[in-house]
């Protein structure tokens, strides 16, 4: 029910004279996981260490429980900063992905540069009017908002857990399910190892024969297979209607 870090495995691959950079994504998707400040440091000192260039995806840093706060990676100490790229954008905390807008930080100046040459390469680095007013808007005059949809994801979350354990007190052990603890983003991760190994099986059920939709966890790599991931930002009525479906699915999902 708990995600860590595998640190004789992490350190064997950035050992790895091949092992030029870490993508590190904080908080986690898909599990939730928000990376404390030890954690970040561990993983700073070890990517130093092996000459490993972070990139840091904190995309989601916005979209923490109501309590808790993430940690940016390069704020954690000096070999942090210097070492690493950090990359956000306004677009999944407000939703508005389709008008293309990010950022990267990079306090070392020279990787800053080379960072720099590569989106205007790429001409990567020219956002459109509409997305510099919309991300100026989201990150100045929002903030009331944000807390609003804080609590509100949380209160999803709190009532998916409820709706789960309820399914689960009532269902066959073989066909019960398990939420993983987590305390960002709006992504439930979803063990379904006590049913089947194959939840692109399950997914195509869930899709074909009670109309919905997940993600199959083997996206993710891992044991990921044993996994899905559910979405619940949307009202929590059409989650309710979602968990349903969910459930029904789950009572006549034959692997078979």
């Amino acid at each position: 029910g708990h995600y860590s870090i595998n640190w004789a495995d992490l350190e064997s691959k950035l050992a790895d004279p091949q092992t030029t950079l870490m993508i590190l994504c904080n908080p986690h998707n898909p599990v939730g996981r928000i990376w404390d400040r030890d954690t970040l440091a561990r993983i700073g000192e070890l990517c130093w260490n092996h000459h490993v260039t972070v990139i840091s995806d904190e995309i989601h840093c916005d979209l923490t429980d109501p309590g808790y706060d993430y940690v940016p990676f390069a704020s954690v100490n000096e070999q942090c900063a210097m070492n690493s790229v950090t990359c956000m954008a306004p677009t999944k905390t407000f939703n508005i992905a389709g008008l293309n807008t990010a950022a990267v930080m990079i306090p070392n100046p020279v990787l800053r540069h080379k960072v720099w040459r590569a989106l205007n390469t790429d001409e990567v680095a020219e956002p459109n009017a509409f997305a510099m007013t919309a991300t100026l808007a989201a990150f100045n005059e929002s903030e009331p908002w944000l807390e609003e949809l804080r609590a509100y994801l949380t209160g999803n979350k709190a009532e998916a857990r409820a709706m789960i354990n309820e399914y689960n007190a009532a269902a066959a052990p073989e066909r019960r399910i398990a939420l993983i603890e987590s305390h960002a983003t709006y992504l439930l991760w979803v063990d379904c190892s006590k049913l089947t190994h194959d939840t692109a099986l399950l997914c195509e059920h869930l899709k074909r024969n009670h109309q919905v939709m997940f993600s199959e966890g083997a996206e993710y790599g891992g044991n990921g297979h044993d996994f899905i991931r559910i979405n619940v930002a949307c009202p929590r009525s059409t989650m309710q209607e979602g968990f349903s479906r969910l459930f029904a699915g789950l009572h006549d999902f034959s692997a078979e």
